[in-house]
């Protein structure tokens, strides 16, 4: 990178479910963005992590796994890691190479060979696969064709980090940046507590329920600076799911809210109070209205 110059520019992350999209983005930039679990399809819509340091700004979009879409929601996640894809001035495609590789991961990297912005492959999770058998990976994805490098990282550790920053650097384009260089997203509070909701439903839940719950901010009161009032509601989609996050008198439920307040006092930096119900409704993930409802808080007004 010439002396002096800045850098600019937006990266892709993409790849199947559970890759380490959004655990690579958090690490990336050092704070928590994205929520995070061991559930695939946590993530449900592009997120926007930003990197600023003396070469310049990274912005980062984290975008949903690329799995068969089943419901109007999987379409409209899957349309957004291909929107990300193609429009990213660097493109990265993560690849868990813990796993072998199939044909969903095949097609994904067809894909990705067809987009005209610079292109790398992150083998993520290194720490979990010794030496003979990432190499043959490696080859694989060296042998595939238009990829600038093939770069070992491990998402969890750290480990490879700033060789990655270092080639996104190289790459970007000159320019001024895109965003406030003291923002970390572009995504409001609304939105981030929603998630953080969800995140621990996800920790606290097992079975088929991860896929098919959703949280709804249906309240937001300030009480001065040191209290905001904050009622939310949990989508299911049947009466079973329902009782099983309620839990025997209450104790799912409870659970889950004293975990979520825990964290949402941290990222807002005052007490929460933080009412949760559980609402049955049926199918709600081919609904048109209450998916337009779960993007509404998305994006912040930056104008």
């Amino acid at each position: 990178m010439t002396e002096g110059v800045k850098k600019a520019g937006t990266v892709a992350l993409v790849g199947r479910p559970n890759a380490g999209k959004s655990t690579l983005m958090n690490q990336l930039i050092r704070e928590k963005v994205a929520i995070v679990s061991d559930k695939p399809q946590t993530t449900r819509h592009r997120l926007v992590g930003i990197l600023n340091d003396e070469r310049g700004q990274i912005v980062f979009h984290d975008t949903p796994g690329v799995h068969k879409p089943l419901h109007r929601m999987n379409r409209q996640m899957v349309s957004v890691a291909m929107d990300a894809l193609n429009g990213a001035d660097i493109v990265c495609l993560l690849v868990d190479a813990s796993t072998s590789h199939g044909s969903g991961e095949q097609q994904l990297l067809e894909t990705v060979l067809r987009a005209e912005s610079p292109k790398l492959v992150i083998l993520n999770k290194i720490d979990l696969v010794n030496k003979g058998r990432l190499l043959p990976r490696m080859e694989l994805y060296a042998e595939a064709g238009d990829f600038q490098e093939i770069v070992p990282i491990s998402a969890l550790t750290g480990d490879g980090r700033e060789v990655l920053l270092d080639l996104l650097f190289d790459l970007l384009p000159p320019g001024e940046p895109l965003y406030d260089p003291e923002l970390l997203t572009v995504h409001p509070d609304r939105f981030l507590v929603a998630e953080r909701i969800r995140e621990k439903v996800l920790e606290h839940t097992r079975d088929e329920l991860p896929f098919t719950t959703a949280v709804l901010l249906d309240a937001w009161q300030e009480e001065g600076a040191g209290l905001v009032r904050i009622f939310a509601s949990i989508l299911v989609e049947r009466p079973g799911q329902k009782k099983i996050l309620i839990g025997r008198q209450g104790s799912m439920i409870k659970k889950v809210g004293t975990a979520a307040r825990k964290d949402l006092e941290e990222l807002l930096g005052r007490r929460v109070y933080l009412d949760l119900q559980v609402k049955h409704e049926p199918d709600w993930r081919e609904n048109r209205r209450i998916l337009g409802d779960l993007e509404r808080d998305l994006w912040a007004d930056l104008g």
